[in-house]
């Protein structure tokens, strides 16, 4: 590893803009596909300022009471350093051989970087990690290596209970996170007031961006969040989308890519490209901010179900639903959303038209959120009635079960 590549002379030159010393750091996991790792590193201040600084983000603010923090004192923290290897090259419109995965997670650690950054300091006291010290600027000088490092507050001392796999949520959790989840919704709602033209586009469209604002030496900065958050929209996922369509022994294929009819009798959009459509940010008042990969994996609690999200590669634009369907189906409990339900009554296993209704558990789950929401808008009811929020969710599994279709279903209970 070379000497510029290496966790602790970047965490140390990091630390000391904050008058702090590394004194150990430890390799926790290596990133996907060897774009570079996460480390805990544990941090020493070296003024009483410093250890302030680092105690206050450390604890959200709320300082707890066992003295005042001084000279000397240490503390965890966490490094997310990005060193991603060389690129493979297939071609994009600016006529230059890129790679949309690689392209896609280069994209993502700036976002997750930007998000840490700039909008973590506007959520309040919300569950989420406080940035210290990053390679961060509005120039993105360290796009053309690649190279980002981000020192953030490590979670777990406040949250130390680790989500883990679906069937560990208890209840308090499932909670605590559709809690979270409303409230970060509902705190940026603002930011569909920004003009789409500030947001990270699909990763082939950002490259050619970059590429055309290099060569007319525009100082535009090319930094922020995602216009359409989360990974797995269709409109970078046309190639999994043309597979799925051509599969001709496959029932999705046909629910998902047969083109519906239209007045004239010729075929319109498939029920797919519609459901997208609908998901699409155009500047309605109820897009916000989603984290764009909500699972238990990614998330820590308190023992009494406290929430604090973390990994924001895929943060953007979007309904909050998107993130809801992910969740669902990821992460809680089976048995929590078919409560009340009756479903064996209701499902014929030789009949897949037959309708699943909706069962007492999962609209006790949706309406825990809505009310959240609502809670933000005055507890206006206009401001997201029931059966367009309902359409927007059902909608949202419409485009997830797109996607898992389309890459082979995974997952504990088969849809994840």
């Amino acid at each position: 590893m070379s000497a510029a590549n290496d966790p602790a002379t970047i965490a140390s030159a990091l630390l000391s803009t904050h008058d702090l010393d590394l004194i150990s750091y430890t390799t926790l996991q290596r990133l996907w596909a060897g774009y570079g790792q996460i480390c805990a590193i544990t941090a020493r201040a070296r003024t009483d300022s410093a250890a302030a600084y680092v105690r206050n983000c450390q604890y959200l603010g709320k300082v707890p009471g066992e003295g005042k923090a001084k000279a000397g004192d240490t503390f965890p923290l966490i490094l997310k350093l990005i060193s991603p290897p060389p690129a493979k090259a297939t071609s994009s419109s600016s006529g230059k051989m890129v790679d949309e995965g690689h392209l896609r997670k280069i994209y993502s650690y700036e976002v997750e970087q930007f998000f840490y950054s700039k909008i973590v300091p506007l959520l309040g006291d919300l569950g989420v990690a406080r940035c210290l010290a990053s390679t961060y600027t509005s120039e993105n000088e360290e796009e053309e290596s690649g190279l980002t490092a981000t020192i953030i507050t490590d979670l777990r001392p406040l949250y130390p209970v680790s989500g883990e796999k679906r069937s560990a949520l208890s209840p308090a959790q499932v909670h605590g996170a559709l809690s979270w989840l409303s409230k970060f919704h509902a705190s940026t709602f603002t930011f569909t007031h920004r003009a789409l033209g500030e947001y990270i586009l699909p990763p082939l469209e950002e490259h050619d961006l970059r590429i055309f604002t290099s060569n007319s030496n525009s100082t535009w900065p090319r930094n922020g969040v995602w216009l359409n958050g989360g990974y797995t929209y269709l409109s970078t996922r046309r190639n999994e989308y043309a597979s799925l369509r051509e599969d001709g022994g496959s029932e999705w294929s046909e629910a998902f890519c047969t083109p519906t009819p239209t007045a004239d009798g010729g075929g319109g959009e498939s029920i797919a490209e519609l459901a997208a459509k609908v998901l699409t940010p155009r500047s309605r008042e109820i897009e916000s901010l989603i984290h764009g990969d909500v699972k238990s994996e990614n998330l820590f609690t308190t023992s009494d179900g406290d929430v604090a999200f973390f990994d924001f590669q895929y943060t953007g634009l979007g309904l909050g639903v998107c993130d809801l369907a992910k969740l669902f189906t990821c992460s809680v409990p089976l048995p929590m959303l078919l409560q009340g339900g009756g479903q064996e009554d209701k499902y014929d296993e030789y009949n897949l038209s037959s309708e699943l209704a909706m069962c007492a558990g999962e609209k006790d789950l949706l309406q825990r959120y809505r009310a959240g929401l609502l809670e933000a808008s005055g507890n206006k009811e206009e401001f997201y009635p029931w059966d367009v929020f309902i359409r927007h969710w059902e909608t949202a599994l419409v485009d997830w079960c797109r996607f898992q279709a389309s890459w082979g279903f995974w997952g504990e209970y088969g849809v994840a």
